[in-house]
């Protein structure tokens, strides 16, 4: 059974960090590039970094870059996101997704499949 699981989300004050964990099992994670996803309320949902399967090579969003970093452990099955200096617009429901492609791709579409997602809230 192919799973995505997300974890480590909460409530965090502004500025503060959290770290984002996506645990994979049912499919081999070393042939899937892996993506985090968010999705406001009443937004559509966009992409916030992504790590390819062929290279490692991480990619960020305009809104993240700098502030968060992807990291892949395929023995473990794992990515994770490490999000730092987070900001009230940060809150949002935040999903991985797995394609079985080497490359990053900004679009829902194409991923096989999703996590259920786990919310982060960024509040004082």
């Amino acid at each position: 059974q192919v799973q995505l699981v997300e974890s480590g989300g909460g409530l965090v004050q502004p500025g503060g960090s959290l770290r984002l964990s996506c645990a994979a099992s049912g499919f081999t994670l070393e042939s899937y590039t892996i993506a985090w996803f968010r999705q406001a309320p009443g937004k559509e949902r966009e992409g916030v970094s992504c790590i390819s399967s062929f290279d490692g090579r991480p990619y960020y969003g305009d809104s993240v870059k700098g502030r968060f970093t992807i990291s892949r452990d395929n023995a473990k099955s794992t990515v994770s996101l490490q999000m730092n200096s987070l900001k009230p617009e940060d809150t949002a429901v935040y999903y991985c997704a797995a394609v079985r492609r080497n490359m990053c791709i900004k679009t829902l579409g194409p991923y096989d499949y999703w996590g259920q997602g786990t919310q982060v809230t960024v509040s004082s």
